[in-house]
């Protein structure tokens, strides 16, 4: 007796069900892979527009840490340190942190640092 359409198709789901349960799991994983990254993006031109709005300041004699932590909230981060430095008080370093994305109820908080004001001599 020759099998039927059904009985040559058993046992088929149980081949595909694993197949589809590693494909999510890695779309997942590139899925939070490119959240990280564009979070990092985010991160690091926050640390520079807040480094170069601080430079600007203190070129003009105003407080160059607080126009920094302004430009940094305006851009979703947060300044973790800002110094002044370098000839004549001009130079500013920022580091500033900024949410990442969330997995499985812990985020993750990305970090980037910048420099702004004159060329070295």
């Amino acid at each position: 007796m020759r099998p039927g359409p059904r009985q040559r198709e058993a046992g088929s789901t149980t081949a595909i069900v694993p197949f589809f349960g590693i494909l999510v799991l890695v779309l997942l994983a590139l899925a939070f892979q490119g959240g990280v990254l564009v979070a990092e993006r985010r991160a690091q031109a926050a640390a520079d527009l807040a480094a170069l709005a601080g430079a600007s300041a203190a070129q003009r004699g105003e407080d160059a840490c607080g126009a920094a932590s302004r430009m940094a909230a305006l851009n979703a981060a947060r300044i973790a340190s800002c110094a002044v430095d370098g000839a004549g008080g001009r130079e500013v370093v920022v580091s500033v942190e900024r949410d990442g994305p969330v997995l499985w109820g812990r985020e993750i908080t990305v970090r980037a640092s910048a420099r702004g004001g004159p060329d070295p001599p």
